[in-house]
Order: structure tokens, then sequence, then C-alpha cells
């Protein structure tokens, strides 16, 4: 870098800002702000989302099967636990029900199977 007088430290700092700009929009776009705002779901907008009448997510929620946060008298859902609690729902096929039983006894040893 070059040494500079005063009479261009304005443009300098102009270059700075500039380049710090163009570096906070690289970054925002790399990983967006996520405050979480649009995330909450309202009991009916929640029922929309899981394709289920509002009745049902009620008595999810009065089994406490469902993940929901209740400030006050209002539920309110997060749709990406929501999300969360579908994918952890999922069930195994049959076929990998039986691959997963033969994994299991392939690792036996002949001396571990009692007769």
């Amino acid at each position: 870098m070059e040494p500079f007088g005063f009479e261009k430290l304005p443009e300098i700092i102009r270059q700075l800002f500039q380049k710090v700009e163009r570096i906070e929009d690289m970054v925002s776009d790399l990983n967006p702000v996520d405050d979480g705002s649009h995330d909450l779901l309202t009991i009916k907008e929640a029922a929309d989302y899981l394709k289920v009448s509002v009745q049902s997510l009620y008595s999810k929620v009065s089994r406490m099967e469902i993940p929901v946060s209740k400030p006050g008298r209002r539920l309110y859902f997060s749709q990406s636990e929501l999300k969360k609690w579908v994918v952890a729902s999922r069930r195994k096929t049959a076929s990998e029900i039986i691959q997963e039983s033969q994994g299991r006894t392939n690792h036996l040893d002949k001396k571990d199977i009692l007769f």
C-alpha cells in the first residue's frame, strides 16, 4: 500500500465503505438472517400447513403429541419444529425393517445363538 496524504483521506474512506458494503452483501447472500418472525404459525395456519383439521390439531395438543407454545391463551406453532416433528415421526417400510433385522443377525456369532 502506498502512502497517502491527508487530502486523499475522504476518497480512501469512501472506497473502504464501498468495500465493506460489498462484503456485507456477499455474507448476507451466503447466510441469510433468520429472525424467526415468519416461523410462527397460528392454529389455523399450522392445521393448513400439516393438512389436518383444526380440531385434530387441538386433540394432538391436548395429548401433548405435538410441539406447541402457549403464551397466555393462544397457541403458536413453529413451522421448523413442526417439520422436524413430521420427519421424526416417519415410519420404516417393511423392506427397511427386514434389512435392519438381517443386518442384526449377520453380526451375531454362532456362540451367541442359544438353542
